[in-house]
């Protein structure tokens, strides 16, 4: 079971990034995005439910982020808007067995992470 995550990059305050997860070897019934800050926890950003496309938002996401998956090609990707300087962190997504949770703990599956990083 692996997943992927890639789309990070430098970008504006201001500006949109695209992040993408593959995921492989199995299907999750959720998958999620987290984030972490130098210094920070890691925390949730989005997650989505495989069957019934049910989506939970952070609420510093809420209204800039859209999380959406392709359940052909076994990906998830975050559509991010609007962004902020307070948006740098590493981006990893994780995929679980069951409803989508924004507890860190409750995924079991993660990705390497990907850079995002947004300049004043």
């Amino acid at each position: 079971v692996q997943l992927q995550a890639f789309g990070g990059g430098l970008v504006q305050a201001g500006g949109s990034l695209r992040l993408s997860c593959a995921a492989s070897g199995r299907t999750f019934y959720a998958m999620g995005w987290f984030r972490q800050a130098p210094g920070k926890e890691r925390e949730f950003v989005a997650g989505i439910n495989h069957r019934d496309g049910h989506t939970d938002y952070a609420d510093s996401a809420k209204g800039r982020f859209t999380i959406f998956r392709d359940n052909a090609k076994n990906t998830v990707y975050l559509q991010m808007n609007s962004l902020k300087p307070e948006d740098t962190a590493v981006y990893y997504c994780a995929g679980r067995p069951y409803y989508t949770s924004s507890q860190t703990r409750q995924y079991g599956y993660w990705g390497q992470g990907t850079l995002v990083t947004v300049s004043s």
